[in-house]
């Protein structure tokens, strides 16, 4: 079968907001490797002295990590941003007294903020799902503070690259996002005019009983195939059955073995350098601006 054209790895960002919405309800007991990217992700913050005003929580999901920076900056505005709806309605349940964070549903590359308005952008696993990625890293840039402070998460090119081969082994569509190489995100954080980026890259390896138990946990955190060169049918029992063999002659010590590769990231403001312009028609709100939830 030939190969997928390629603007094959195109992401459907529609596809990427329904996906996240369904998986709302179950994404928290699915993400065990995502809580454990987020929990490192919080360390980092920990050699600086921060004493942030307002901080984002970009792509917040279901705002578990929101209530832990709200926690540790308790005098900060935190804003729980995400895509999704169904997210955002799962947040309220940790809001707490005293630990309150506001929701705001929006784009990411549409940043529904005023420019350098921001202390800390926080953002854990989602930058994989903005394409393209110099739009989201544009406005990341616009509405920091010249000495904000930026960190990040994303997940590099050698992520599921055995779920990859044995989809590959089955037919030419593309099944597993396209991962950016650190460097690529490294040159894409520079050409944005942030400050000072460093970067690293961590590897995790994840081992599962079957083939059909991760993808059941990529469904169930909402980490569907949203590529534009996926097929537009359900695979059938054949082509399922090619894949989970392909994966099969990976087992090893009784389990089968599924590649992370983390992309860690640090970078400044802009330090007074002008901000990108916003488009046409966006309307830009202050933080502070944010009315609370009756």
């Amino acid at each position: 079968m030939s190969p997928p054209p390629p603007d094959s790895f195109e992401l459907d960002k529609a596809g990427v907001r329904a996906a996240f919405d369904r998986a709302s309800a179950t994404y928290e007991a699915a993400a065990v490797l995502q809580a454990r990217v987020a929990d490192e992700l919080l360390s980092r913050l920990e050699p600086f002295d921060l004493q942030p005003g307002v901080i984002l929580d970009l792509g917040a999901g279901t705002g578990r990590l929101t209530a832990q920076l709200k926690s540790r900056y308790r005098r900060a505005l935190a804003i729980a941003l995400d895509l999704a709806p169904g997210m955002l309605r799962e947040a309220a349940r940790h809001q707490r007294f005293r630990r309150r964070f506001e929701r705001v549903c929006a784009d990411a590359a549409r940043l529904p903020l005023a420019s350098s308005s921001v202390d800390i952008v926080f953002s854990n696993l989602m930058l994989q799902w903005c394409e393209p990625l110099a739009a989201a890293l544009a406005e990341v840039r616009r509405v920091l503070k010249p000495q904000g402070f930026f960190v990040f998460s994303t997940f590099g090119p050698d992520t599921l690259r055995e779920l990859r081969s044995a989809w590959a082994a089955a037919d030419g569509y593309s099944h597993v996002n396209r991962f950016l190489d650190m460097h690529d995100v490294g040159d894409a954080i520079v050409r944005a005019g942030l400050l000072e980026p460093v970067l690293d890259v961590d590897r995790l390896q994840v081992t599962y009983g079957d083939a059909l138990a991760l993808m059941r946990e990529l469904k169930g955190i909402g980490a569907r195939n949203a590529t534009a060169g996926r097929p537009r049918a359900l695979a059938g029992r054949a082509r399922l059955a090619r894949v989970l063999s392909a994966y099969e002659a990976l087992r090893k010590d009784g389990r089968l073995p599924a590649t992370y590769e983390i992309v860690y990231g640090a970078a400044w403001g802009s330090a007074g350098r002008p901000a990108t312009r916003a488009a046409g028609g966006e309307v830009r709100i202050s933080p502070s601006e944010i009315g609370r939830k009756k």
